[in-house]
């Protein structure tokens, strides 16, 4: 009797340490990755999936990553969040409570970041976002970090380089009210031309929502305004419509734009009418060197175009994860203890030698570097045109 007391008492312990997720038994490390493959930017999908297959290649080619010793397998789990913040929420969730995957890169853009980084927080599981560049999304978020610098430094970069640039004192803005990327960037650009040149110096401040097609009406608004520069800091599908309309309406001045500008299809869709054009970004893939110009060539050759900043920040952001990981000297065998320690040794990382730059995370996990200039040359390549940083 008191035998078979301890037998089954065994196979209850049994069950119950198979019914928690424990890393370290299947020898497996599972990343997530909450990107748009469908929706309305899909190439920052599909540059960010190539880029983790790049590095998932690296990774099987060493046998996986070593940990305290140990060598682990790791998976990439692709989900796609169709550029949508609610799928973006879902997406996060099953990857967490049904995938188990340590850690999470993406979303990409602040409008689905923001939401999902609020799921993996609350979940406690380390979430890395690439591209988005909003302060809400790493906010009061210990579990969430990002791979580029942020809106309120991308304003005033920008800000001060159109002053510097051209001497323009008059500017114009437009921008997608209805998402948090364009939304926040505009007003931190908006506050940091005002605080140069004075109150009221940003002669129109035109909005439209997400879809919209026709830009007509603003543009009409902001010729007549007397601007010198446009502001345009939208997502590479809404940028060549602008630009060709505005052209179109009789705009001759400098449009200036952001880090959404990188993608190669802002340049594919837009043409000739975006040569010569500025924008601020995260690194410029003509003329790159060392390692940056590796990673340029291998995908280039790989998947038959230049990779855009997402790419490139894709892979920096993967890296800091497997750097993160090597670091934790070894994985609990329990999933939540085993992403805090993830989470922990991410937070301690300094002076990071990415693709996009060298890095170093503040206690809010923003990291600290440098922005570039680009402009777009007469043959459609994003030249260096200049870094500013912090």
């Amino acid at each position: 009797m008191r035998k078979g007391l301890i037998i089954v008492l065994a196979l209850i312990v049994a069950g119950l340490a198979f019914s928690f997720p424990a890393v370290s038994e299947a020898k497996t490390i599972a990343i997530g990755l909450n990107v748009p493959i469908t929706g309305d930017i899909p190439k920052v999908g599909e540059g960010s999936k190539y880029a983790a297959q790049m590095w998932l290649e690296d990774v099987k080619a060493a046998g996986g990553i070593m940990v305290g010793g140990k060598k682990y397998n790791v998976e990439v789990v692709i989900e796609d969040n169709e550029s949508k913040a609610e799928s973006a929420v879902k997406v996060a969730t099953k990857l967490i409570t049904q995938d188990d995957v340590l850690a999470i890169v993406g979303p990409q853009s602040s409008k689905q970041a923001v939401p999902a980084g609020e799921v993996c927080n609350n979940y406690e599981t380390p979430m890395i976002s690439p591209w988005s560049t909003n302060p809400n999304t790493t906010k009061d978020r210990p579990y969430v970090f990002r791979g580029c610098f942020l809106d309120p430094f991308q304003g005033p970069v920008l800000a001060k380089f159109v002053t510097g640039e051209f001497g323009f004192t008059k500017a114009a803005v437009l921008y997608d009210v209805a998402s948090d990327y364009p939304k926040g960037l505009a007003e931190f650009f908006k506050q940091a031309w005002e605080k140069i040149h004075g109150p009221g110096s940003v002669v129109a401040y035109e909005s439209f929502t997400t879809k919209d097609t026709d830009f007509s009406a603003q543009l009409t608004k902001i010729i007549k305004s007397d601007a010198q520069v446009l502001f345009l800091p939208q997502y590479y599908n809404e940028v060549a419509l602008i630009v060709q309309q505005a052209h179109a309406l009789g705009w001759s001045k400098p449009i200036v734009g952001s880090d959404s500008w990188g993608s190669a299809e802002t340049v594919k869709l837009c043409g000739q009418d975006c040569y010569g054009l500025f924008f601020s970004t995260h690194y410029a893939a003509a003329g790159a060197k060392g390692a940056t110009k590796a990673f340029i060539d291998r995908y280039k050759s790989k998947y038959g175009y230049v990779p855009d900043d997402v790419a490139a920040l894709t892979w920096d952001s993967l890296h800091i994860i497997q750097k993160a990981i090597e670091s934790c000297g070894k994985l609990p065998r329990n999933i939540k203890k085993a992403r805090k320690a993830v989470r922990d040794a991410m937070a301690k990382i300094k002076n990071f030698e990415g693709i996009t730059g060298q890095m170093t995370f503040t206690e809010d996990g923003d990291p600290i570097k440098c922005a570039v200039i680009v402009k777009i040359s007469d043959k459609g390549e994003y030249e260096f045109y200049k870094s500013v940083c912090p």
